[in-house]
């Protein structure tokens, strides 16, 4: 599709891999890069953004500022913290309350810093991205501020006494990283600041200790990584004493770890760099990504080992086995609290939740009582400093129908008391969720969840959603902005749970990386295609949309399987496998994706490029690609790259990229909001079921 006043390369398609004529729009800020963007938004605008659309982004922005929303909390002292973005305080506000007036209908919030304002009084577009707080005292706080949501922040130290910042007090410029208090005049920066300290990947490649008055980027290093490695990290544990835990990470699924002090590290935490471990309190968990053999017995993957955690550093290698994975049982999470473990398992994808007491005879578990068996239920700690904790939890319950509600529990197995209820932001009378099955090109069983009206017709609406990746599982939430832009409209919804997310496992995620990620495909694929087996709409119906990794199997829909879909929305997406890992934090992904530079890994990823695989004079649906400037993660050149591909060959591709929002679709309400509903807009239009305005 041709846009007046978009400047057109004549050459429709790529000659070799590396010949790449639009190279120049991956120059987030370049001149001619932005006039192109400018140009297509404009476009895209004029063709989507009606009286329709504006009426679907207020309804929208009404429901997520709408104030009876659940307040999301975490304690820290006496005190609970929220941060709020509303109508009234579209970048946010800090506030603070007690446990016993959130109780209550309306709580007694306190101030502590009003963003807006902030952002009004020193000029900056900045973006809450959260606070780390003096243990003990919670008196001081260090803030992370974002410049236009972007990954990459600005330190800067909070009295919340006098809740104004700390004139002269620790602050460091803009770069991705963080810190931890070692003190109230000490600070563990791990941080990118500085000439070579990042790594290839763009994160931390030192840790410093960094004393109050000093500069930052003089501090010195006490542990670092690699500058080929993902990142260096460092964290605080003080239970018994300081201790401090440093990690190379080597990649996305391997670490090295030692204990150590402010002078560096001691010991190394000797364990397969694949496994994932935690202590507390003189004990410790693992459990292993890939088989480990050890002390005359071989681990499977996922299982989840208990040990005392000094016996485990003599020497001690008789663990005890906490948790064994099944087909379709797997382990999601674990976490201390009060000194008991806390798993959560998806039992065919639903939530199950144990706690373990370790002791000298032995590690005790029992289940959670009073949490739901359906829908998905997420569970934490209530406190944010493990030695300040009482054993609270939170947990938060939802359906895609039921909003969300906020139930506080603990550890010795008390029975849930409800805190508070999210009102709804959707009309969801009428609605059904049902779970199905659909079989993938290799006999493996997808599963997926679909909400909606009762009934099949054949002719439904259907969006459709998929993640598969980096081992998230992509679980049936409450349809906030979708029950609004699509269900009440009429619409069903479906999220498929394909291979390369966690919903199963290791097992399921690997099946979906590198060479699987094909396979990952082939399962969202599959899922559409069950849709209309099972008569409950017909390809042209169904829109399909995914975000990041998301982004590139949607893609991978456009120049796989293009008959299977109406229309597709691509969203902050990587597509461009050659070049990705050259790409901001590209380099970090290569254990999930591989390494285009290697022949033997280009072999099987120019099949997932879709910037390379699209070609000319293929049925492509409609699609929408749309990124932030910026976004810091994923690189913007990948839609702008792929949009201007595909419009060059004559497709119907549009273009959308505002000019803020990081990784995702927005700063605040209003901008989260248009990015959707614009989505939502496009995706209507294009399967047929919303005609454009006149």
């Amino acid at each position: 599709m041709y846009i007046p006043g978009m400047p057109i390369d004549p050459r429709p398609t790529l000659a070799a891999p590396d010949d790449d004529p639009w190279l120049w729009l991956e120059e987030v800020e370049g001149e001619r890069a932005l006039a192109w963007v400018a140009a297509q938004n404009a476009a895209t605008l004029a063709r989507l953004a009606d009286s329709r659309f504006e009426a679907d982004r207020d309804a929208v922005r009404t429901a997520l500022d709408r104030p009876d929303k659940l307040p999301a909390v975490t304690r820290r002292g006496a005190w609970l913290y929220n941060f709020w973005q509303d109508a009234a305080q579209p970048r946010g506000l800090w506030r603070r309350t007690t446990l016993e007036s959130y109780r209550g209908a309306a709580p007694d919030w306190e101030p502590l810093l009003d963003l807006d304002a902030l952002a009004r009084e020193e000029g900056e577009d900045w973006v809450w991205h959260g606070a780390t707080t003096l243990p003990g005292t919670h008196d001081r706080a260090m803030l992370r501020l974002s410049r236009g949501g972007g990954d990459a922040v600005v330190l800067r130290e909070f009295d919340l006494t006098a809740r104004r910042f700390v004139p002269d007090g620790f602050a460091a410029p803009e770069a991705k990283g963080g810190v931890d208090w070692l003190d109230r005049d000490t600070l563990l920066l791990s941080s990118a600041l500085g000439e070579g300290m990042a790594t290839r990947s763009g994160y931390a490649r030192s840790v410093r200790i960094w004393p109050r008055g000093t500069d930052p980027a003089a501090a010195p290093v006490i542990f670092g990584c690699d500058a080929e490695h993902m990142g260096a990290w460092a964290g605080v544990e003080r239970e018994g004493g300081e201790r401090l835990a440093f990690i190379d990470q080597i990649g996305f699924y391997e670490t090295t770890v030692h204990i150590g002090d402010r002078g560096g590290p001691r010991q190394r935490i000797d364990l397969p760099a694949d496994a994932e471990f935690r202590w507390q309190r003189g004990w410790m968990v693992v459990r292993p990504r890939s088989p480990w053999a050890v002390d005359g017995q071989t681990h499977a993957p996922d299982t989840l080992l208990g040990i005392g955690l000094d016996a485990f550093l003599a020497g001690d290698r008789r663990f005890q086995t906490l948790f064994t994975p099944g087909e379709r049982r797997a382990l999601q999470g674990f976490f201390w609290c009060d000194g008991r473990l806390v798993i959560s398992v998806l039992d065919e994808l639903r939530p199950d939740f144990t706690v373990f007491t370790p002791g000298a005879e032995g590690w005790a578990g029992a289940r959670l009582p009073g949490l739901p068996e359906a829908g998905v239920a997420h569970l934490w700690p209530l406190d944010m400093e493990s030695e300040e904790s009482d054993g609270s939890l939170l947990a938060q319950v939802e359906d895609p129908i039921t909003p969300a509600s906020l139930l506080l529990t603990d550890v010795r197995l008390a029975t849930p008391t409800l805190l508070r209820r999210s009102s709804p932001t959707f009309d969801a009378r009428g609605m059904v969720v049902t779970r199905h099955e659909a079989v993938s090109v290799d006999g493996e069983r997808i599963p997926y969840v679909q909400t909606g009206p009762a009934g099949e017709t054949g002719e439904a609406p259907v969006h459709l959603s998929g993640y598969g990746g980096f081992r998230i599982s992509r679980l049936p939430h409450y349809q906030g902005m979708l029950g609004k832009l699509w269900l009440e409209k009429g619409g069903t919804t479906v999220v498929a749970n394909i291979r390369g997310g966690g919903e199963f496992g290791t097992r399921w995620h690997e099946a979906g990386r590198r060479e699987g990620k094909r396979l990952s495909h082939d399962d969202f694929a599959a899922v559409a295609a069950d849709l209309v087996r099972r008569g409950v709409t017909r390809p042209g119906r169904i829109a399909a949309e995914g975000g990041s990794n998301g982004g590139l199997l949607i893609a991978n829909m456009l120049t796989r399987y293009p008959e299977r879909f109406g229309a597709l929305f691509c969203t902050i997406p990587l597509i461009d496998m050659r070049r990705y890992t050259k790409l901001l934090a590209g380099a970090s992904w290569i254990a999930e994706y591989g390494d285009p530079d290697k022949p033997e890994d280009w072999a099987f990823l120019q099949h997932l490029s879709a910037y390379h695989a699209a070609e000319p004079g293929r049925p492509y649906p409609p699609i929408l690609l749309a990124t932030t400037r910026r976004d810091d993660r994923v690189h913007p050149g990948h839609a702008r790259k792929m949009a201007a591909k595909l419009q060059a060959m004559g497709y119907t591709a549009l273009f959308h990229e505002p000019g803020a929002g990081g990784h995702g679709y927005g700063k605040d309400n209003a901008e989260i909001a248009g990015f959707a509903a614009l989505g939502a807009a496009f995706l209507r239009r294009a399967i047929g079921w919303e005609a454009a305005e006149v």
